[in-house]
């Protein structure tokens, strides 16, 4: 089990600087990612590749102190339980302090790479 670091890279569309990619690489089963504190995004979609495993899943999680983190959920309320049969984007329906993903189930196998789009409010 371990925090797994993030990597945040600008994307410039027009002179547009509100648009990051937020990479978690190489989650095990048990790791969880370093919490991207963004509050200003409230616009956010989150994609997982990689193997699951057997029985693999990724929760993404939402705090605002820091140390209790629940999970967060899609516009239609379910919680972000991503498994591998789900193959897809989904965006995030809570604006929280901090987010970060978690492997919550899979094997030895296991090994996720998790993508999120923010997009920071216009002002």
């Amino acid at each position: 089990m371990a925090t797994r670091a993030k990597t945040i890279t600008e994307m410039v569309y027009a002179g547009d600087k509100g648009v990051h990619i937020v990479q978690w690489t190489g989650l095990l089963n048990g790791d969880d990612g370093e919490p991207l504190e963004m509050p200003g995004s409230s616009d956010r979609s989150v994609q997982v590749t990689g193997t699951y495993g057997a029985g693999g899943n990724l929760r993404m999680e939402g705090s605002n102190d820091g140390t209790n983190y629940a999970p967060l959920a899609d516009p239609q309320g379910t919680d972000l339980d991503i498994v591998a049969a789900d193959k897809q984007i989904e965006q995030i329906l809570e604006l929280t302090r901090f987010i970060r993903p978690r492997v919550t189930a899979g094997d030895g196998t296991t090994t996720l790479v998790v993508t999120m789009l923010v997009r920071r409010n216009r002002r």
